[in-house]
């Protein structure tokens, strides 16, 4: 049975914020709309931008619905797919508030969940180590979570330090095809030898995992996460791309 909802005691805010406000805007913008037809009697245009208004609360609904609920449900698939023995040191690029970071770190006994982040609120709402060192604490984890503030183009680790490197909806917002190149660098650098590496993002997902390839990383492969982790519709659909670092690199 695919489970549908994951409780969280933590509060992880919204994801890009200004979107589902825009999409709300427009929803009631068209409804406005649609109202002003039908006092003039405009049967097309009442039906046209009530089409339109639906559109866009549906979308809104969407977005609302993957930032809070369906990553959820999503990553804890994939991390329970991953059968992590307990004792793995995880990295998150680009934590955030802490969602992907703190299931990672439930499934920890013995190893660290360590989280990156610059803690900007653009990319996600009252995004601050503050805040995720409270969920850490709600979701009762905070014994076994650190949280780094540093860039993910520079890593503040040393060569193989990681068994699992994570990441989710963060580095398609560094604005260059270089500065891409380099997490994923920075992540192989960190990344040891057979340490297994997932990140989640509805863009340049297929670069990175030709970037992989060519670094020569094993088991390279991509899926599409479902319609619970559309951010609006399937035009912004995440994918997964996951990969295996070998023992020895030619």
């Amino acid at each position: 049975m695919v489970e549908t909802s994951i409780v969280r005691q933590g509060d992880y805010g919204f994801d890009a914020p200004y979107v589902p406000v825009i999409f709300g805007l427009l929803s009631l913008g068209f409804l406005t709309l649609a109202v002003l037809n039908a006092t003039q009697g405009a049967v097309v245009g009442v039906i046209a931008t009530l089409l339109a208004a639906m559109w866009f609360f549906g979308c809104m609904a969407s977005y609302i619905y993957t930032t809070r609920t369906g990553k959820f449900v999503v990553w804890s698939q994939v991390l329970d797919e991953m059968n992590l023995t307990g004792q793995e040191q995880v990295l998150d690029l680009g934590c955030g508030r802490g969602a992907v970071l703190l299931l990672a770190a439930e499934r920890l006994d013995g190893g660290r969940a360590h989280g990156v982040d610059l803690w900007r609120s653009q990319d996600q709402s009252g995004n601050a180590v503050e805040t995720t060192t409270r969920n850490a604490e709600a979701e009762g984890v905070a014994d076994r979570v650190e949280l780094h503030t540093a860039d993910m183009t520079e890593l503040p680790f040393s060569d193989g330090q990681f068994d699992v490197i994570v990441s989710s909806l963060a580095i398609h917002n560094i604005t260059s095809k270089f500065g891409r190149q380099q997490v994923i660098n920075e992540a192989l650098r960190v990344l040891r030898p057979g340490g297994r590496l997932a990140i989640a993002d509805f863009r340049h997902v297929a670069r990175y995992a030709e970037t992989l390839s060519v670094a020569g990383l094993s088991d390279v492969r991509t899926r599409g996460l479902g319609w619970r982790f559309w951010y609006g519709g399937p035009w912004a659909a995440t994918r997964l791309v996951q990969a295996t670092k070998p023992d020895r690199i030619a």
